[in-house]
Formats: C-alpha cells, structure tokens, sequence
C-alpha cells in the first residue's frame, strides 16, 4: 500500500505568503512608507487571488468530484476556509493600519483622515475641488426593480451603497449606487497644512463629505463603500487551430466581464441593505465578504508624502559588473569568459547592451528570443526591431498567453511584425515560460554563438526589484542545444510530436527536466544510504506538484538534508516525523521580490547547480517550455553558492514556513543578524571593488 503523505493546500500556502508580506508592513525597522508599499502589495496580491484562484476553487468545491486528485487539490468546504483565513488577515490589516501606520503617519506629522471628523478649516477646500473636479466623474443611479440586471458593476472598481429617503415619501428607504472615480482622479488629496501638521483625505471621503450635492431632495442615511471582483481567466480553448493572436484579443474585452468572485462590503453596512445587495446583484453568500470603510487599499502605495523627510529604503545604487564595465564588445566579454549577472544588485544595462549592440553589430547574422512578459516601453524589443530594420534575421517567440500581459505582448508582437521580425506566437495547449536569447556572429570566417539565459524575464522594468540571475557564454554546448530548442519553437508542434532533443546540459520540461531532477534527488538518497553527506538546496518562487515533493520526502526520510527557500505556493509540509523532518523551508520577503530559481545537489563534494525559469508547479513542469540551465565555471558556482549560503542564513527578513501555515520568526543567537539582501549587496559591492 502506498504511503499516506501530507501535502498543504497551495491556495491556503500562497494566503500564508501573502500575510508574510503583511507583517512586514508590521515590522518598525521598516521605513514608513515602505510599509505602507507593503499593505498596497497585501492589497493588489488579494485582488489577484480573487481573480484568478477564487473560480476554480468556487467551481472544484461545488462539483462531485470523482477524481481523487481533482478532490485533494480543492478539498470540500475549501471556499469556506479560504474565506475564515482571509477574516483574519483582514482583521491583522485593519491593526496594523489603525494600530501601528496611522499614529506612526501622526508621529511625522501627517494626519490622514480615516472616519474621523473633517477639520473645519478643510471644508471650503474639500466643497471647491468636488464642484470643480469631481462631481463630473459621478454617475448616480437609484436602484429599482425596474433597472434590476441592467446595472453591471465594474471589475474591483468603487461604489458607494447610499441610504436615501425621499424627502416627498419620508420613511421610505432607496438605495442609490453611486461610483467612486478613483481611475479618474487620485485617490488622496494633499489638503492645507494647519500649523505643522499635514493632512491628507480620501477621495471617497471628498464625496462622502457632499453627498446632498448628488441626491438633492434626499435625507442621507449613510453610505457603505462596495467592490465587485470577477473572473480574471481568459478561459481559451488551448486545442484550437488558426491564429491565437485573434483569438486572445477577442478575450481580452471580456476578461473584465467575468463572472463575480467576491463582493467586498463595508461591515458597518446594515443587514437589511446587504441583503438587498445580494438580491438584487444576485451574489451568492459565499461571495459576500466583510471589508472596512474603504477598499482597493492597493492604493495606498500612491499615498502622498508632503513632508520633506525621506520615510522610504534607501535606494541601493546599481552595482558595476568589473568584466563588464568596460569599453569592449559585449560579446568579446563573453568571449573571454562566461559572466554571470546577480539582478537587480547589478546593472540591468548588460542585458540592453547585449540586444543594443546585437541590433547595429554588422558581424551579428541572426538573433532568437523568447518573450514571455516585457516592459511597456520596451527598450528590448525596440532593439530586435532595429535588428530587424538593419537586415539581421532575428526570430522572436512570443507568449500571447502570459496572464494579464496578454494586451501588452499582443501590442509589441505586432509592432514587431510589421518592422520585420518574425514572430512566432503561442503554441496551443503549450505556454512558453523560458527565459532565453541567442545571437550567432560571423567572427573571423566562422559563426559564433552567444547566449543569455536567465532566471527572469526580458524586462528592465521589474528588473529593478525582481531578484534574478542572468548567464552570458559562449561555449558550444550551450548555442547548440537553444539552437534545438529555438527550432522546436518554430515548429509550434506539441512535444510527443517531435524528435527527442537531444539535451546532455540543458534541462527543458516536456522533455528531460523532470527524469534529471529525479535523479539528482535519487544520486542524494544513495549517498545518503552510503553515510555520506547528502544536501539538497532548492530555490523557487512556487512548490507544488506532489511527485516531486515525494520525491523530497523520500531523501528526507533517506536522511537527505534538505533547504527549501519557496517565496509563495508550499505544498511540502516539513518537519513530520517519518515524512519530512530533514526539509526546512524558509520565505524571505523583503525590499525586492525574490524571483530567482536556484538548485544545488551536493553530488558528495562535487556540487552541481542549476538555474532557471522553472518552478516546480505541475504547470511548470507539464504543460509549459521551461528552461534550467547548468552553471560549470566555478567562480561562478562559488557565487552562487555564496548567495544561497546568505539566505539560508537570513535571520531579519527569512521566516521559517511550518506545516501548520505559520511563518514563524527566526530567533538570532547573541548579537548575530543577517538580512540577506543587503548581505548579497554588499557581497556583489566587494566583488566589484
């Protein structure tokens, strides 16, 4: 019979990252408004798993599961204690903005008014720039029965619920909707200072204050700030033939028209007003959940700081790499040695020098890229299209389907079509998440290559707070396998239609990535059995697919001692006797976002590491094009080795994820405390000195 192992649910241990992420924002060695940049990601991370985790889990639950895995994956009554969990951390929100960010705002002088009385002195201001600016925006409608199903509520936009009585029918309640323009102005206003102090108002709470201005002839009640959130997914068929570019713009107008997945209400709104609501929108009670005052607290990352002191990080200056900080070709640095880039400490101005200077080179021929989520000025894709324009073959696979960058992939594959690129777009029933390049260069009478792959996507936009690892060389063995791989690409087959690749270095899901990793894992449990040392450390942003968890049990069990660093989705339960008690798992949240996918097998003192796009997600690994890399140079293992030894010693900002969903504080011996992101600054600084 086969063992009985315990697995966390992966929606309920991405709700446990997200609360990680709130109480940073609870933690006072962090600047101000760094914490309050904290609240507003606790606050869009929300929205997203409403959008895109909260359908399927509504759907799986409901239905009479007939698989096993279909019912292990969304266990019943999972909706309900997604719901209870998030009560919770929205309880710790409301503390930690009430309790500890607002006095903390007072203590700098800035007063942000939160439901407490308006000044006197602010009232003539607040009046002057709702007539004059915000009361074209409002748009107030009274709900009838006669208008019931026509009135659409806008995906996770803001409403006022108004409780009116007709001064002609006293004793009569309506209900008027009435929308907060916050896509339209800001949503704080900078008010006059009084004596020191700076204050600082809502835009709900500008309307708020001139309710009578809206609904003349009314007795105001009160008002209750609502908020609809709805599917996100695109729901396209994968198995389609014909172009998806088409199809996926024909989505996308649709995306904010999905069914509801949560409606958000102020809990001082009256009972017989809530269930109103729910009839007259037709909301399930499962998707009624109680908010505060105000939502789309996302937006507090835009809060207004009018004083002159400086209440954020200060900014870490991007670090020269000493190889590539000179005048040289790029491509003669990598020709002289492979560089490795430790993102955003280094410089992202490599990686654009690496695609300017392949778009105006007169000895680059071709240049090959995947595409999966770019900046919305990209100046990456300008290059390949300058490439283009000055005669280079340049060939670029992009993901139409990287979610919620679907308009802006969809934007540059056209622009760059019509400069000449050639484009390769989505493979059906396949997602393309790998991160890598490949120019070919006539040097010399013959053709050499240089490739880059990377940790991260294409994209110096989040290149500036994504924590990633990029790889420049020139060695054969690397070319000639993306050189496979880019021709699979355009082939735009599915795997089981192609030849096997054939990939000694490389690991590429769909092919060899999961039979590599195995027996990297199967190696560590037989040195192991063999009282030699065994040591696994593994680094990705999400672990869930079961087959390599119980692939990590089983070292566990074998005596394999095992260091997980996941950022969000745990599904491994660790430190269960007879299960996982050699797995610790640790989750670093701060200044930057880790992003990196990192692996190390001890391999009995001849270490191998790895790097790459993948988690390790039963997508990752089954339904998408992933690539992880080998890192052979060792200086270059020797770094990577040093970063992961950093955060595995992180003490500040790593927390220990145990099998009860808790992120638990680690307790520093003495005097000793490390943060490792600044440790890894200062280690990439001295390297650079």
């Amino acid at each position: 019979m086969a063992k009985e192992f315990t697995f966390i649910n992966r929606d309920l241990s991405w709700l446990s990252f997200n609360h990680r992420v709130l109480l940073e924002a609870a933690d006072e060695s962090v600047p101000l408004y760094s914490r309050i940049q904290f609240l507003s990601i606790f606050s869009s991370n929300l929205d997203e798993f409403f959008r895109v985790r909260m359908p399927s889990i509504y759907a799986f639950t409901s239905i009479n599961a007939k698989k096993t895995s279909l019912r292990e994956e969304y266990p019943e009554n999972l909706s309900h204690t997604v719901i209870e969990y998030l009560q919770g951390q929205l309880q710790d929100f409301g503390r930690i903005f009430t309790g500890q960010i607002l006095p903390s705002l007072e203590e700098n002088n800035i007063h942000l008014y939160y439901g407490d009385d308006i000044r006197p002195e602010h009232t003539e201001t607040i009046i002057e720039f709702f007539l004059s600016r915000v009361l074209s925006f409002l748009q107030p409608v009274i709900l009838k029965t006669e208008n019931q199903g026509t009135i659409f509520l806008e995906n996770n936009y803001l409403y006022f619920i108004v409780d009116i009585e007709d001064a002609d029918n006293p004793g009569v309640h309506q209900y008027g909707l009435l929308n907060i323009p916050s896509d339209q102005l800001p949503r704080f206003s900078d008010l006059p200072k009084i004596e020191d102090k700076h204050y600082l108002l809502f835009l709900d709470d500008v309307i708020r204050e001139n309710l009578v201005e809206v609904f003349p002839g009314y007795k105001i009640h009160g008002a209750y700030a609502v908020k609809l959130t709805r599917d996100a997914e695109l729901n396209i068929e994968d198995e389609f033939t014909g172009d998806i570019a088409d199809k996926i713009e024909r989505q996308l107008g649709k995306r904010d028209i999905g069914i509801a997945t949560r409606f958000l209400f102020d809990g001082k709104m009256p009972a017989e007003i809530r269930d109103f609501l729910i009839q007259y929108f037709d909301i399930r009670e499962e998707e009624m959940v109680e908010g505060g005052r105000y939502h789309n607290l996302k937006d507090m990352g835009n809060l207004p700081n009018p004083t002159n002191k400086k209440l954020t990080y200060e900014p870490w200056p991007a670090i020269p790499h000493p190889d590539f900080n000179t005048s040289n070709s790029i491509f003669k640095t990598i020709s002289e040695g492979e560089r490795l880039l430790h993102l955003p400490y280094h410089s992202y101005n490599y990686i654009l020098r690496f695609f300017n200077e392949a778009a105006i080179d007169p000895q680059v021929i071709e240049i090959y890229v995947t595409l999966y989520r770019v900046a919305a000025n990209s100046h990456i894709v300008n290059a390949l299209i300058s490439a283009a324009k000055n005669g280079k073959k340049v060939t670029v696979f992009v993901e139409l389907k990287a979610r919620f960058d679907e308009a802006n992939n969809l934007k540059w594959s056209k622009k760059m079509k019509s400069a000449g690129v050639r484009i390769i777009n989505s493979i059906p029933g396949l997602k393309v998440h790998a991160k890598i390049a490949l120019v070919k260069r006539f040097e010399e009478g013959k053709m050499n290559h240089y490739s880059l792959l990377a940790t991260g996507n294409f994209n110096e936009t989040t290149g500036k707070f994504y924590t990633d690892h990029v790889f420049f060389t020139s060695k054969r063995e690397f070319s000639d396998e993306l050189q496979q791989l880019f021709l699979y690409l355009q082939s735009r087959l599915q795997p089981d239609e192609v030849e096997k690749l054939r990939l000694k270095h490389l690991l590429v899901s769909q092919f060899n990535m999961v039979k590599r990793f195995s027996k990297m894992i199967d190696r560590e449990i037989e040195n192991a059995k063999a009282g030699l040392r065994a040591y696994i450390i593994i680094k990705v942003n999400n672990l869930q697919e079961r087959g390599m968890i119980e692939k990590l049990y089983e070292a566990s069990n074998a005596g394999v001692k095992i260091e997980l660093i996941v950022r969000s989705i745990c599904c491994v339960a660790p430190g269960i006797k007879g299960q996982s008690e050699n797995i610790t798992i640790r989750r670093i949240v701060d200044r930057y976002l880790e992003h990196a996918r990192v692996f190390m097998f001890h391999n009995n003192g001849d270490a191998e590491f790895y790097m790459g796009s993948a988690d390790w997600m039963s997508r990752n690994l089954y339904s998408r094009i992933e690539v992880i890399f080998p890192i052979y140079e060792e200086k270059l293992k020797k770094e990577i080795n040093d970063i992961l030894q950093l955060q595995i010693s992180d003490t500040k900002k790593a927390v220990l994820f145990r099998a009860d969903l808790s992120n638990e504080r680690i307790h520093t011996i003495g005097n000793r405390s490390i943060a490792a992101q600044e440790a890894i600054y200062q280690y990439v600084n001295n390297q650079g000195n």
